[in-house]
């Protein structure tokens, strides 16, 4: 930081309030390198200007990267924190401490919106009437989780819009007929048994199996004294299911609160929180997240750095949270939680007893959880080099493959034909760098023109820009035999390109196509190489067929929709004008749709009729995403 500038930066900040506030910093380029909360903007920010004498490295640094600096002034400490920690993931600036991967993890969410409400998973917490649990990190629990709850309670899954007020005759669908789902579509479930069932979903998924237990118990009594022995002994396997899971919770507290244990352990430049969860004096579950980038950064700072970001997102807020050290902010944290739960609660530091040795075990199975962490982290980097390496050695490449993309073509006898890349950076997917192609200079059935075409239209842009080292992949790899090969390499000669090195991998046999050599190259099965190279030429198909079925689909759909009596290609797009993609079409209200010009509401309800049906009829592939592939 130049004298002039600092001297600048300290006479502004005599002029900055008293009062609480967030502060934003920027470097040069007026990029946002940090985000802090205070209850005295001025005194706060001025400490960044003093002797830096006792300061880490990670603040001196930061220090002589500010440039500018803004802030925000607030009315309490609390509305700071809330927009402090916004700010954050809104800018996610390199010297806040951030959950590793800045995940988005999921939810689970019951539609309470709806007449008959949905049990579905989500990533997006909106204001919609909706009822929330989570976040998940283990994806896998929590969708075992979820297909327990459907197979029990025969929650709908579907995606039909089904009201109270109205007919309720549409034909059950399959779910109906395999007893996983009791069709409210089509009336056989009135809307209370239907809530009844959906409150015990709520109860089950906040951990209070035993009253759910309890109310099956009474119904299957009451079934019984009626005489109704095949529901009584449909109920009774029920309470037997909840019962097996209820029994692999442990006991731990003498207590009906519900309490979150926070563990916390770190290890060089990584750390892992874990959170346990105990619901009514049993332990139900535990999260586990880690945070990277540690280094010069106190442990009570990246705890309070966690507890911010994972309550922000949590749908739930226990009345405890039981730590292992004080946090920086503890009397803002604490009223910024009283306020999301709207009744005290209480963050504390045991030092005796249960609670003591609970976040002890909390703290221990987070340094468990660090240590396999980076232990399967280590071994798949080893597994990786050395698959990387053969494939060195095996190609005769000029450097070691770090960057590899990858081709493929997906058609149906050259109808909507497609082509997809994807991207390898150390033997794992790159998905934000990943392309789809539509296929615009070859008609017909044509592979081989296709492939040139996408490969031209991929490495002209980066010929002509100049690529740089990182943008220019250290091997290409094209799905297919020798043709495609040649196909590729006219291509890549054709934009000047043609020295990146590039293999064809034809599925049938497994055999590698290189350049000048007249026989291909047959690794053996158990080859590091060859398991490499396969998984990168399956995600290319994968990803390329999956943007075939999209637009295969959409296309199918707009052209069902212009065959409803009244609706043609005019309204149709006077529609996706509107909403902007079918998607938006479809999330849109009756209301809504019939408010568009050239519509009315008996057109609006036949169209969101035909959306819904077409949903139903394809639930795989309704509706393309609009994302380039998801992240688990």
């Amino acid at each position: 930081m130049g004298s002039d500038l600092k001297a600048n930066l300290i006479e502004r900040v005599k002029g900055l309030p008293d009062r609480p506030g967030v502060y934003v910093m920027k470097d040069s380029s007026g990029r946002v390198i940090y985000v802090g909360k205070a209850s005295s903007l001025r005194n706060r920010v001025r400490s960044y200007f003093q002797s830096s004498a006792g300061l880490s490295k990670r603040i001196q640094v930061l220090i002589d990267r500010i440039a500018d600096f803004e802030y925000i002034v607030t009315d309490s400490e609390v509305e700071a924190l809330i927009l402090e920690n916004n700010l954050i993931k809104k800018h996610r600036p390199g010297f806040n401490v951030r959950l590793r991967d800045d995940k988005t993890y999921p939810f689970i969410k019951i539609t309470l919106a709806e007449d008959f409400p949905r049990v579905i998973v989500t990533r997006r917490v909106e204001p919609d009437g909706s009822r929330y649990f989570g976040p998940y990190t283990d994806v896998g629990a929590m969708r075992e989780t979820l297909r327990f709850l459907r197979r029990l309670f025969a929650i709908r899954s579907c995606s039909r819009e089904i009201s109270e007020t109205k007919p309720r005759k549409m034909r059950p669908c399959l779910n109906y007929h395999i007893k996983q789902c009791l069709s409210p579509c089509s009336g056989r479930i009135s809307k209370e048994a239907y809530m009844q069932l959906v409150n015990r979903i709520i109860l089950f998924l906040e951990g209070h199996q035993d009253e759910v237990v309890r109310s099956l118990k009474e119904e299957m009594q009451a079934a019984s004294d009626a005489l109704d022995f095949e529901r009584a002994a449909s109920i009774r396997d029920a309470v037997r299911a909840i019962e097996r899971v209820a029994e692999r919770q442990k006991v731990v507290l003498a207590s009906s609160s519900d309490i979150d244990v926070i563990g916390y352990f770190r290890d060089e430049g990584d750390a892992c929180a874990l959170v346990f969860f105990v619901r009514s004096g049993k332990l139900m579950g535990r999260e586990r997240f880690f945070i990277s980038d540690t280094a010069e950064v106190s442990d009570s700072e990246i705890l309070t750095a966690f507890i911010k970001q994972y309550y922000s997102e949590a749908s739930f807020i226990p009345d405890e949270v039981l730590l292992p050290m004080k946090p920086h902010d503890e009397e803002a944290i604490s009223m910024w939680l009283r306020e999301k739960k709207g009744r005290k609660v209480s963050i504390r530091v045991p030092k005796r007893g249960d609670k003591k040795q609970l976040v002890s075990m909390a703290t221990d199975n987070a340094r468990l959880s660090l240590e396999e962490e980076k232990l399967k982290a280590m071994q798949d980097a080893m597994v990786k080099d050395a698959a990387l390496l053969e494939l060195k050695e095996v190609l005769e490449l000029p450097r070691l493959p770090r960057r590899i993309e990858a081709f493929d073509i997906s058609t149906i006898q050259g109808s909507h034909a497609v082509g997809g890349m994807v991207v390898f950076e150390s033997g794992r997917p790159v998905k934000s760098a990943y392309r789809r192609f539509k296929i615009k200079t070859v008609d017909g059935q044509d592979d081989y023109g296709m492939m040139h075409e996408i490969i031209s239209r991929r490495y002209r842009r980066i010929v002509e820009q100049g690529g740089t080292r990182n943008q220019v992949p250290d091997l290409i790899i094209i799905d297919g035999g020798r043709g495609q090969l040649n196909a590729g390499l006219r291509a890549l000669a054709q934009v000047g390109a043609e020295d990146i090195p590039t293999i064809s991998l034809a599925e049938s046999h497994e055999l590698i196509f290189v350049d000048g050599r007249d026989e291909p190259i047959a690794l053996p099965e158990d080859s590091k190489a060859l398991l490499l190279l396969r998984r990168i030429r399956d995600e290319a198909h994968r990803f390329a067929v999956s943007y075939h079925r999209q637009l295969r689909t959409k296309r199918s759909m707009l052209s069902e929709l212009e065959e409803i009596p009244g609706i043609g290609k005019k309204r149709l797009k006077a529609l996706l004008t509107a909403f902007g993609s079918l998607k938006g079409v479809r999330a849109a209200s009756v209301d809504e749709i019939a408010k568009v010009p050239g519509m009315n509401y008996k057109l609006a309800e036949k169209l969101k009729k035909a959306l819904t049906d077409h949903a139903n009829d394809n639930p795989s592939n309704a509706m393309p995403s609009n994302n380039l592939s998801s992240t688990s």
